[in-house]
C-alpha cells in the first residue's frame, strides 16, 4: 500500500512541475498496458494454445477433427475459442476469468489420463451444454442464424426439425449435442428423442413429417 501511496504522490509531483510530459507519459503507459492486456487475451484465445496440453490434444481435439467443423466442402472452419469463448469483450474476460479454475485442475491434474477424463466426461459435458443454454447458444448463433435458414433448401427433416425449433422457442444444443466431439458414456440420446415425441403428440403433429414410411389411410378416410 506505501508503494502505492509513494507512487500517487509522485505522479501529482510530476504532473505540476512537468504537466504536458507527465500526461503524455501517463496516456503512452495507458496505451502499453491496454495493448499487453488484449494481446495476451489474444493469445490465449488461439487454437494452438486450446491444445497445448496433452488433455486437450490428446482426447477432445482429436474427436474434433474427424467432425464437419473441421474439414468440410466450404473450407470454413470453427475453430476451439469460436465455439467455447465468446466474442464481446465483456463476455470474453468473463469466461477467462472463470477458465483459471480450468488451469487449476490442470496444475491438480483432474484429467491428466484418459480414465480420468473418462470418468468425468458427462458431468463436464453437462456443464457445457448448461453454458450453451444458459446464453442461447450465443457462439452457435456467431454462424448459424435460424432466422437466416430457408428450410426449404435443407434436407426434409432438418428443415423439418428447425421449423419446430423456431415455433418452440428451442436452442442449438437442445438438439446438435455431441455435433464436435463424442458424447459421453452414459449419455441416454433416446431420452432427446422422447422429448421431442411427446411434445409433438400433445401438438398432434403428423408423425409422417418425419416417418415419411409409415403407412396412412386413403385420402378419403380417416383412420383416427
Amino acid at each position: 500500500m506505501k508503494w502505492l501511496l509513494g507512487l500517487h504522490a509522485a505522479l501529482l509531483a510530476a504532473l505540476k512541475l512537468y504537466p504536458l510530459g507527465a500526461t503524455a507519459a501517463v496516456f503512452l503507459g495507458g496505451v502499453v498496458f491496454w495493448g499487453g492486456f488484449n494481446w495476451s487475451l489474444e493469445l490465449t484465445n488461439t487454437e494452438s494454445f486450446c491444445i497445448s496440453c496433452h488433455e486437450m490434444r490428446d482426447y477432445v481435439y482429436r474427436e474434433y477433427k474427424t467432425t464437419i467443423h473441421y474439414g468440410n466442402r466450404t473450407g470454413v472452419r470453427a475453430s476451439c475459442p469460436d465455439c467455447h469463448v465468446p466474442r464481446e469483450w465483456v463476455h470474453k474476460v468473463a469466461r477467462k476469468v472463470r477458465a483459471t479454475n480450468e488451469l487449476f485442475h490442470w496444475i491438480i491434474g483432474s484429467i491428466d489420463t484418459p480414465e480420468k477424463f473418462a470418468a468425468k466426461r458427462l458431468s463436464l459435458a453437462r456443464q457445457v451444454w448448461a453454458s450453451m443454454e444458459a446464453t442461447d447458444s450465443r457462439e452457435c448463433r456467431n454462424c448459424h442464424g435460424i432466422d437466416f435458414m430457408t428450410p426449404a433448401t435443407q434436407a426434409a427433416m432438418a428443415g423439418r426439425m428447425h421449423d419446430l425449433a423456431r415455433r418452440w422457442d428451442m436452442t442449438c444444443i437442445d438438439c446438435h449435442k455431441g455435433i464436435a466431439h463424442t458424447l459421453p458414456a452414459g449419455f441416454d440420446t433416446q431420452a432427446m428423442l422422447d422429448g421431442l415425441h411427446e411434445r409433438m403428440e400433445k401438438e398432434k403433429l403428423d408423425c409422417r413429417q418425419c416417418h415419411t414410411d409409415m403407412a396412412a389411410p386413403p385420402a378419403d378416410q380417416d383412420w383416427d
